[in-house]
């Protein structure tokens, strides 16, 4: 089966709500959306994540985190990381862990590769979203943050899906972003309950029209991605910046690069507790 043929077998699964997950990762979603109910609070929630080592472990370091860790006084048990962090960012994360955790454990090097490389991309557009709207756009940090973490969700199925069709990564993006990614996240977005703010803005992405000065979550996420020092493999043929790309205008008095400059600390520091 040529790539082509392999994207829209995928497609019609997906449409026909065919989606593959591996058992860890049914538990992370599971969390998710205990985390998410009306009346789950800290002690629920510490209980839900001690049988998680790895959502627990993450918890931990983003309450360590410059972002978070304000004074300077680390933390090491779950339910005070909890108390810092919030529920909404533990929610955060255990998604971060249930989005890396799409991809499965490829045994082709290449894909384990590809799969390190877009998590370490969207680490970089995660924090990146959390500074550029606290600091930018003026919005919900938290909510950029997890807009960050879930916009390449779809990339992660794919490459769960690359050791059952050889070739799957390669060839024109195009291929992979006009036929099989839209579907993909919105069949995710749906089932997982996803805000519809975040998947629009994820969907903003898609069409790759940033507005300037930016000013809502596609833009904060738009710019996010475009900042990101670390490409997404899934786009290797697309002219995607490597590095700061030359975006500086002026924002409250400060330019983009100043405020970036002023907060490179706290995003290398929140980048480094999302890395698995």
């Amino acid at each position: 089966m040529n790539r082509i043929d392999a994207l829209a077998h995928i497609s019609n699964q997906v449409q026909r709500g065919e989606l593959n997950f591996s058992t860890g990762l049914g538990v992370s979603f599971n969390i998710y959306r205990a985390l998410d109910q009306p009346d789950c609070h800290i002690d629920r929630a510490a209980q839900l994540l001690r049988g998680e080592p790895l959502i627990s472990a993450r918890i931990v370091a983003i309450a360590n985190s410059a972002i978070y860790n304000r004074g300077g006084q680390n933390i090491t048990d779950l339910r005070n990381a909890l108390s810092r962090i919030g529920l909404k960012t533990a929610r955060t994360l255990t998604m971060a862990v249930a989005t890396r955790q799409l991809a499965g454990q490829p045994n082709d090097p290449a894909l384990r590769a590809a799969a390190s490389q877009l998590w370490e991309h969207t680490a970089h557009v995660a924090a990146l979203a959390h500074v550029i709207a606290r600091r930018v756009t003026h919005l919900d940090a938290e909510t950029a943050l997890f807009a960050g973490i879930i916009h390449e969700m779809a990339g992660f199925y794919l490459i769960s899906r690359a050791s059952d069709f050889p070739g799957l990564l390669d060839g024109d993006p195009g291929d992979w972003t006009e036929r099989v990614e839209p579907e993909i996240s919105r069949t995710l977005f749906n089932r997982l309950s996803i805000p519809e703010t975040v998947s629009a803005a994820v969907a903003a992405t898609w069409e790759g029209l940033l507005a300037f000065p930016p000013t809502s979550l596609g833009d904060t996420l738009l710019l996010a991605n475009e900042l990101s020092p670390t490409p997404s493999p899934l786009y290797t043929s697309r002219e995607i910046a490597h590095s700061t790309p030359e975006i500086d205008a002026v924002i409250n008095h400060e330019t983009l690069s100043q405020i970036l400059e002023e907060a490179a600390q706290e995003v290398a520091s929140l980048t480094e507790a999302l890395r698995f």
